[in-house]
């Protein structure tokens, strides 16, 4: 039975430079008093995302359906919906919800992709 060596970088194991680096860590957060100090101790960084899906018209979810040679009903059952949800959504007496844009949304961005993956689950593959 031969003896497991930890990984190094130079001459630390990679489990010491952790250790080592997690204790400036906490040294650094013990330095702080109050949470509105923490940015002048530690680089903090804020990142704002709009994450919300746009809308999506009658139009652009018959033109998605026309791009992906699908029937509503096959589009509907992709999506979870019945038939005259998405019948409605192409009349405009109904829109999309959130979930249901993201998605459409995503099929814009590649239509290629969706197409294949539609004539996948016509054929019964599971890639």
């Amino acid at each position: 039975m031969t003896k497991k060596t930890p990984k190094t970088i130079g001459q630390k194991s990679i489990g010491k430079k952790i250790i080592e680096r997690l204790g400036k860590f906490t040294e650094k957060l013990e330095e702080v008093e109050r949470i509105n100090q923490l940015p002048s101790v530690l680089t903090v960084r804020t990142v704002k995302l709009n994450l919300r899906p746009k809308s999506v018209s009658a139009d652009e979810v018959k033109a998605m359906r026309t791009r992906l040679h699908v029937s509503q009903a096959v589009l509907a059952e992709f999506l979870g919906v019945a038939a005259a949800t998405v019948r409605d959504w192409e009349q405009g007496k109904n829109e999309p919800s959130g979930p249901v844009c993201r998605i459409i949304e995503e099929m814009f961005r590649d239509p290629d992709a969706w197409y294949k993956r539609f004539r996948d689950l016509a054929s019964g593959a599971t890639s």
